[in-house]
C-alpha cells in the first residue's frame, strides 16, 4: 500500500517518514510523484489546513493520503504566528535563513518569560471515499522557549527547529537526535497517533 505525504517540505517529510517507516507501506512524497501543485492554505485552524491538503491530493492522486499543517505560537506575539507561521509579516517567500533572522531579531526586546512557545500539528488521513467526507484527525502539542540564538545548524524547511527548544530537554529540536525528537516534537505525537492508526487499521 502505497500512502502520499502531502507535503514538499523535505524536513516535514523526514520526520514523518522516521515515525511511519516501519509500517508495510511505501511512502512519498508529492516531490517522488512530480507534483508541483500548490494549495492555497486559506484554513483559519492546522486542523481545516491539513484537510485541505489531503483531500486535494487525493483526489489528484487517488492515492491514501496525509496532510499535515503546524504552527508556533509564541507568547511575545499574541494573536500573530499560528496558522501564519510561515506567511507571517509577509515572509512566505524569504529563506529558511531569513525567515529565522528576522524571527529572533524581533524577539531580542522581549525578556525570557515572553519568550515561551507551543508548537501545534494537526495531521488529516485520506484513504478511501468514507474518510474523504470525514477525514481522520490526529493531533501533537508541544511547549517549549525560543532561545536567544540558534543553538543547532538550521535543517531545510524546519528553521524555527534550531531555536525552539521544548520543556524538559537540554537541547532544542534540531539538535536532538530524530528518535528523541519525535518523541517530544508536536509533529512526532501527532505522527505516533496516525501510526496507532494505520496498524489497526493494516491488521
Amino acid at each position: 500500500m502505497q500512502l502520499l505525504i502531502a507535503t514538499k517540505n523535505p524536513g516535514k517529510f523526514s520526520e514523518i517518514s522516521e515515525v511511519l517507516r516501519s509500517l508495510p507501506l511505501e511512502l512519498l512524497s508529492l516531490r517522488n510523484l512530480g507534483i508541483k501543485d500548490e494549495v492555497e492554505e486559506h484554513g483559519d485552524t492546522h486542523e481545516a489546513n491539513a484537510i485541505l491538503k489531503a483531500r486535494y491530493f487525493y483526489e489528484k492522486t487517488g492515492l491514501p493520503t496525509l496532510g499535515e499543517d503546524s504552527g508556533i505560537y509564541v507568547d511575545a506575539f499574541p494573536g500573530e504566528l499560528g496558522v501564519q507561521t510561515r506567511r507571517w509579516e509577509g515572509l512566505h517567500h524569504a529563506s529558511d535563513e531569513e525567515w529565522v533572522e528576522y524571527f529572533l531579531k524581533k524577539l531580542e526586546v522581549f525578556p525570557k518569560e515572553k519568550r515561551t512557545a507551543k508548537f501545534v500539528c494537526a495531521a488529516a488521513l485520506i484513504f478511501d471515499s468514507a474518510s474523504f467526507k470525514k477525514p481522520h484527525i490526529f493531533f501533537g502539542e508541544t511547549h517549549g522557549i525560543i532561545t536567544p540564538q540558534l543553538e543547532a545548524p538550521l535543517k531545510a524547511g524546519i528553521p524555527i527547529s534550531s531555536c525552539f527548544r521544548p520543556e524538559g530537554c537540554s537541547k532544542v529540536y534540531a539538535a536532538l537526535t530524530a528518535e528523541e525528537k519525535n518523541r517530544v516534537s508536536h509533529r512526532g505525537k501527532a505522527m505516533h497517533a496516525v501510526k496507532n492508526f494505520l496498524e489497526q487499521l493494516l491488521v
